[in-house]
């Protein structure tokens, strides 16, 4: 069923620059505020408990916690396609249907890594050779952490519905109200309660039903063609299949991601404390331009969908060319600000210098190389949008992750050195880009020769 919408959708209609800008800004403030919201456990029990606590609360529980949230944030970016097209096509009917499915998805999907998580949550720390004197902090943080999970999963599929129909503002809001309140919390149980890591735990998980209740209450009283009616909320199968098949790819690209990641910092861990300390330092800085690069990620991918479903298919292709450019200079400001001011932004974690030393080595070989990820986090994007995510991903995984991790296994014992290791980087992102690059120019060629305008 399709239904007339007297308001004008800007994403389909506005000016296209200015509508990517608009939606751009309030993700990228938001996954600061997320950053904010992740440090402020480590930073209140680094202080106020120790050493010990520090170590539980990030090392091996961060890793398992990244790999499990972002296979589901990637899997929930189905979602976000599907829900963008139904809204953009002002398909009323198909688009709560699909709300309500990615609702169930979420909810199913919590219980059963609550369940899954507690169960192997020592196997798993074990596995990553936590050291005896943190696992046990570490199982009590983690299990407290997968309870309350679910609110995890309900906030980032709800927050993927709002900004696939072009909220992108609300997310933002509810981010910056639960991160104060995380901060609150951890104080007022770790410092004041004496609660140690579960008051950590304890606090990130009442934060993030906050933020779950929040998106839930946004959707149910909302006033547009969707709304959320908790009886309604159930599988469809051909929307849970079709969410599964856009989403799952980009799921395991993310673990695949975080794999081939640990594995380079495995071979950092070897060349000593200087590098380990250096490399952490830049990660800190290195996150700037990957909050970048994600919200144009987000931006694209719903501008895509929405503009494919209303069947304007010159917006589609000029969004892209917009938000390539777009990317392009502010990569090339990141790298400038990077190689200009790197050694002053390394001081605020570190005197040592010979760890600042080591950490403008790295800036001098990652910073430049910025502006080749923009083709591979651009047009995967882009062909996300339109349901094309099989290919992208085999690209991704082959050109970033697999070769990052041969490059580590064959050229790296022979060259154990900081450059050889960290040169895997603009090696594989050159060599993906230009896959995507090729694949996109061909792909769309067909597609544009397939779908005229309405």
């Amino acid at each position: 069923m399709k239904i007339k919408n007297t308001s004008v959708n800007q994403i389909t209609e506005g000016v296209i620059w200015k509508q990517l800008l608009l939606f751009f800004f309030p993700i990228m403030l938001g996954t600061l505020f997320q950053q904010l919201y992740n440090t402020a456990d480590a930073v209140v029990v680094g202080r106020f408990v120790g050493t010990q606590a520090l170590a539980a609360v990030g090392g091996s529980t961060g890793q398992i916690v990244n790999l499990i949230v972002g296979f589901f944030v990637g899997l929930s970016s189905g979602a976000t396609v599907i829900i963008a097209r139904y809204y953009g096509a002002k398909n009323k009917k198909e688009l709560n249907d699909a709300l309500h499915t990615a609702a169930a998805l979420s909810i199913i999907g919590g219980i059963v890594i609550t369940i899954v998580g507690i169960s192997l949550t020592p196997f798993m720390l074990k596995l990553m050779n936590t050291p005896k004197d943190v696992i046990k902090g570490s199982a009590a943080y983690l299990k407290i952490y997968f309870a309350g999970i679910i609110f995890v999963f309900i906030y980032n599929v709800g927050s993927a519905i709002l900004r696939a129909v072009g909220d992108s503002t609300r997310p933002l809001y509810f981010l910056i109200v639960c991160c104060f309140l995380n901060i609150f919390l951890d104080v007022l149980l770790v410092v004041g309660f004496h609660m140690g890591i579960a008051g950590a735990a304890l606090a990130t998980v009442i934060s993030q039903a906050v933020s779950a209740i929040l998106v839930i209450y946004t959707l149910m009283k909302s006033k547009d063609m969707y709304c959320l009616k908790p009886k309604k909320i159930r599988f469809h199968k051909f929307l849970l299949v079709s969410i599964i098949t856009i989403g799952l790819p980009a799921g395991i690209q993310s673990i695949m991601y975080n794999l081939s990641n640990m594995i380079i910092q495995t071979s950092l861990n070897d060349l000593g404390t200087n590098a380990m300390a250096a490399y952490t330092a830049f990660g800190k800085i290195d996150a700037i331009y990957w909050m970048i690069s994600g919200a144009f990620s987000v931006a694209i991918t719903t501008f895509i969908g929405q503009n494919y479903g209303a069947g304007k298919y010159h917006r589609m292709k000029r969004s892209v060319t917009v938000c390539l450019f777009m990317d392009f200079i502010a990569s090339l400001l990141v790298s400038i600000l990077l190689l200009c001011l790197g050694e002053y932004l390394l001081r605020m974690f570190t005197t040592d210098p010979e760890v600042i030393k080591i950490g403008m080595k790295i800036i001098h070989i990652i910073a430049p190389s910025y502006v080749l990820f923009i083709f591979i986090e651009i047009l995967s994007s882009a062909l996300r949008g339109i349901g094309n995510v099989l290919v992208p991903m085999l690209m991704t995984c082959t050109g970033v992750c697999l070769l990052r991790i041969i490059w580590i296994f064959l050229v790296i014992p022979k060259k154990p050195d900081i450059s050889d290791i960290l040169l895997c980087y603009p090696i594989s992102w050159g060599l993906t880009a230009t896959l995507f690059v090729v694949y996109y120019y061909f792909n769309q060629k067909k597609f544009y020769k397939k779908h005229t305008e309405h």
